[in-house]
């Protein structure tokens, strides 16, 4: 799985809501991409299509050679385990420790405990928290909750992470934390899709940028500025 190519994508949502309108675009391997847009131009619905908790109307999904446009039921949590997902919002089990939500992931994937026993701590260690394993996450900060959900995206060690407005729950210092974290990700040869509506983000990383308006790619720059009003 090497790539994310959607072709001629629309999504009507009923009544009469057109999510977006012939959107495509390529993105290669190990690239990192902001996709950015004000609140309500489409930009979640296109993250939903990656990892199909949404399906197009029109046009084709396609993530490496595989073609998710009608992917069945039971071929999700195979497309989820290939793609790591970041949400806005932690999603995190209040119950569970640090390294207990980290596992849960594993667990439910069905793998061996000698696996996640392994395979969390590297994770912890990438997202610098090794040090609060045993912490609940009404202990940590917005910005380590927001760690511990993408360590928790890595441990199927995925060739994609899509978060989706990772950073909008956050102030500023760990926002850009968050970020680093990001292109730290991507320097290990991860391909990141970021969707955001923040700024400041998208114009420090002077990486790609693909801006959507009103359901509808408006411009894709290779070294690009978040240039929407």
């Amino acid at each position: 799985m090497s790539m994310i190519r959607l072709k001629n994508v629309t999504k009507f949502f009923k009544p009469d809501t057109t999510a977006l309108k012939d959107v495509s675009l390529h993105i290669k391997p190990g690239e990192f991409v902001s996709i950015v847009g004000q609140s309500g131009s489409g930009k979640t619905t296109l993250a939903k299509l990656l990892f199909a908790e949404e399906g197009p109307t029109q046009g084709r999904v396609v993530i490496g050679d595989w073609d998710i446009t009608n992917i069945r039921q039971h071929e999700i949590p195979v497309l989820r385990r290939q793609i790591g997902v970041v949400f806005q919002d932690y999603k995190l089990l209040s119950q569970k420790t640090v390294f207990e939500n980290i596992a849960f992931a594993l667990e439910v994937a069905g793998e061996k405990s000698s696996h996640i026993s392994t395979v969390v701590p590297q994770v912890l260690k990438i997202v610098g928290l090794s040090n609060k394993r045993d912490r609940y996450p009404n202990q940590l900060s917005g910005g380590e909750k927001q760690r511990v959900s993408i360590a928790r995206s890595l441990v199927h060690r995925p060739k994609i992470i899509v978060a989706d407005e990772p950073t909008g729950n956050l102030d500023t210092i760990h926002a850009r934390e968050i970020v680093e974290l990001l292109k730290k990700i991507n320097d290990f040869g991860t391909t990141v899709v970021l969707v955001t509506h923040d700024r400041d983000i998208v114009n420090a990383l002077k990486k790609r940028v693909i801006t959507i308006q009103h359901g509808k790619l408006v411009s894709d720059i290779e070294h690009g500025k978040y240039v929407l009003p």
